[in-house]
């Protein structure tokens, strides 16, 4: 017999659209990912989606996690040429209901839910404040994504944000060199300009600069695979991009009071573990001055399930089919 599916879910970002179904007992089902690029709207990517693993048996409902602020039921993508409506999305597949919510805010009511081999410890293994206590996800990727989780004894409420598009605070000498280029190529510098797939090749760029060194990587994928083979220029790179990270999720560890945990997520930092792990991270984490005391009793994990913001859809729907 086959299992009858309750809805959609999606996890749609700026390279990746990947989609799955939810079955009646809140399991993920046939999870499958498209190049989002390759694709004109999101509309056809489902549509291949749903024709090719749902057949016929259409699910009543969808939820789709998407990489950018949603307003009113719309988004524009931040990283790719789509607008999408949850009203359109209702016309075209004839849904019951359909919800859009922002990628990391699908992480963050995810990040409760995982297992513990879904987590790699970050620094030291910590409590953390309790189960009642503010959660927040970050992540780099196309994009840098920042979402939070407030806790309660009436359920939890993910909190979205645009905390990527935040400015950035150099905090040495070197990252203000950094900040220096970046400024006269960008203007505004916000964190997503230095935590991002495009970012890491800017402050390799930057860094070769600085150092008067040769430029040999050709985009931020040979910087990530010559660091890992032991390339110094490249590694000094990766291992600035781990400081950076680090400050950042100690900065949002602040802004949010996440004394419940903050979740790294994203498709570079897994791609960087020993970096992450044995690197500056955990120093520039706890490193705020009058406020150290406070972060340093937070736990900082590595999110390695491969889709979180899939984890979170499906309990947003759960949550849609109780109401």
């Amino acid at each position: 017999m086959k299992p009858q599916y309750i809805g959609l879910v999606g996890d749609v970002g700026g390279t990746n659209a990947r989609f799955a179904l939810v079955d009646a007992t809140g399991h993920v089902r046939n999870p499958r990912s498209f190049p989002a690029r390759d694709y004109g709207s999101l509309a056809a990517v489902i549509s291949e989606y749903l024709e090719t693993t749902a057949g016929r048996k259409r699910p009543p409902r969808a939820v789709i996690a998407v990489a950018g602020p949603v307003m009113d039921g719309e988004i524009t993508f931040t990283n790719l040429d789509w607008q999408v409506s949850e009203g359109d999305l209702l016309a075209t597949f004839e849904f019951e209901a359909v919800k859009l919510l922002n990628d990391f805010a699908a992480q963050a009511l995810a990040c409760p839910l995982l297992d513990p081999e879904d987590l790699s410890p970050i620094g030291p293994r910590l409590r953390g404040g309790g189960p009642d206590c503010p959660i927040v996800v970050l992540g780099a990727g196309t994009g840098f994504g920042v979402a939070g989780l407030a806790r309660g004894p009436f359920g939890d409420v993910a909190v979205a944000t645009e905390g990527g598009h935040a400015g950035f605070a150099p905090a040495e000498e070197v990252e203000l060199e950094i900040w220096r280029r970046l400024h006269a190529k960008y203007g505004r510098v916000s964190i997503e300009r230095l935590l991002s797939g495009a970012g890491l090749f800017d402050i390799y760029k930057a860094l070769c600069e600085i150092g008067r060194a040769e430029a040999a990587c050709i985009d931020e994928k040979a910087v990530m695979d010559a660091g890992v083979a032991g390339d110094a220029a490249a590694g000094a790179a990766l291992d600035r991009f781990a400081a950076i990270l680090g400050a950042v999720a100690g900065d949002l560890a602040l802004t949010f009071g996440a004394r419940g945990g903050v979740f790294v997520s994203g498709g570079i930092a897994p791609r960087m573990a020993g970096r992450l792990a044995g690197g500056e991270f955990r120093a520039r984490f706890e490193a705020k001055g009058r406020l150290s005391p406070f972060v340093r009793e937070i736990p900082t994990s590595l999110v390695l399930h491969p889709y979180p913001a899939i984890v979170g859809a499906a309990r947003e729907l759960q949550q849609m089919e109780r109401l």
